[in-house]
């Protein structure tokens, strides 16, 4: 990326489950990718830790840390270093979803850190689950189109055990003159592939009129986001796929 300044990115995300039946879906979307050590002195279009129609708040990630206490970015920084990693001191982009009219649920967001000559370091996977509850995957030493793996530990749908792996990759390509970014994520198990999911899109400024482009394309995007998750949550249980209780989150708060 050219210019450290807020991004904005349109596309899809993309769901499918092979076993023990098949459910597949995929919506439009959009995403946000910040320049996080840029925001502080940010006073552009996107609505940062205030009220907006597309906002975004530091509260929403981390340890919900206010802007007065360093922010999301603090709890970024205090992360690394407790993992030993002291040398992403350049930028930490985040791909998350905004708030739209002041809601939000981000079931997943990606925090790509640079060492200052502005090559990746790592990237931390932050996971939420409609529980409330939150845990990150760091990957250590990534690189764009290679395939990194962590072990499940968090419980994120009760139809699916915490057992086995995920598989990421982070793609980084050229489309009609716009970066276009990709995530794909797939779960398995010992029986073999689960689910694959995926979220891309083109990358452009994040404009008052690419910000408006996005409202009234998506007035509830947000709000879709969750809503969505409980009707499909509902179709796979009158598929009859099995549930599965619970567990306690782990202990650590950090799986590397």
């Amino acid at each position: 990326m050219t210019a450290a300044v807020p991004l904005i990115g349109f596309g899809h995300v993309h769901h499918s489950r092979v076993r023990p039946r098949q459910h597949a879906f995929t919506y439009r979307t959009f995403f946000l990718q910040l320049p996080m050590r840029q925001l502080s002195g940010y006073a552009g279009a996107l609505a940062v830790n205030r009220a907006g129609a597309i906002s975004f708040h530091d509260t929403d990630h981390g340890d919900g840390r206010s802007p007065q206490q360093g922010g999301a970015l603090a709890w970024l920084d205090e992360l690394l270093q407790a993992e030993g990693i002291d040398d992403a001191t350049g930028e930490a982009w985040l791909h998350c979803y905004p708030r739209v009219w002041g809601y939000t649920f981000k079931p997943v967001s990606f925090w790509y850190c640079h060492r200052s000559d502005g090559a990746l370091r790592a990237i931390v996977v932050e996971v939420n689950n409609t529980f409330g509850e939150r845990h990150c995957y760091l990957l250590d030493a990534p690189q764009y189109g290679a395939e990194l793996r962590a072990r499940k530990v968090f419980h994120v749908s009760p139809f699916c055990e915490v057992r086995g792996d995920y598989r990421f990759r982070f793609q980084r390509t050229q489309a009609d003159g716009r970066e276009r970014s990709v995530v794909r994520i797939d779960h398995g198990d010992e029986e073999g592939l689960l689910l694959r999911t995926s979220v891309s899109g083109l990358l452009e400024p994040a404009t008052r009129e690419s910000l408006r482009r996005a409202l009234w394309r998506y007035p509830a995007m947000t709000l879709a986001v969750i809503a969505r998750i409980h009707w499909h949550a509902l179709r796979l249980w009158l598929k009859r796929v099995r549930l599965h209780t619970k567990p306690a989150p782990p202990s650590n708060p950090v799986t590397r």
